[in-house]
Formats: structure tokens, C-alpha cells, sequence
């Protein structure tokens, strides 16, 4: 998997108690560091909850063989 990371220059008027906070807490060098790795949780969180919301439309058969489909390439 190829990943292209693309940064860009934001003007953001964030909450210093909250920042000061999320870089102690993260043990982070910077508050560049702080934000992004909040960002990348925030958004873990979100595609997992996206999983979620599929409970009840997936099919499920007891009696499917996911071996026997292995041997089937």
C-alpha cells in the first residue's frame, strides 16, 4: 500500500489549555505532533463506528467452509 502524505499550512485559533493538555497527555515533543495524532484518532474512531452501523446486514451461515474456499484459487 502506497501512502502520499500532503501537508498543508492551517490557521487554526485552538484551545492552548486543550493542546497543552493533548501534548502532556500523548507525550508529545510538539504541538504539531499533538493535533495530528488527535486528528488520526478522531478519525480511527469515526471508521470504526462506520463498521458498526453494519451489525444486522451482513449474512451469516454457520455452515459456510471458509477452508474448503481456500483451496479455490
Amino acid at each position: 500500500m502506497c501512502r502520499i502524505m500532503l501537508f498543508m499550512a492551517t490557521n487554526l485559533k485552538l484551545d492552548d489549555r486543550l493542546i497543552a493538555e493533548a501534548v502532556k497527555a500523548g507525550g508529545h515533543k510538539t504541538k504539531q505532533a499533538a493535533v495530528n495524532a488527535a486528528i488520526a484518532e478522531y478519525v480511527a474512531r469515526r471508521n470504526r463506528l462506520r463498521i458498526l452501523e453494519l451489525e444486522g446486514k451482513i449474512g451469516f451461515r454457520p455452515d459456510w467452509d471458509y477452508k474448503k474456499m481456500r483451496g479455490k484459487r
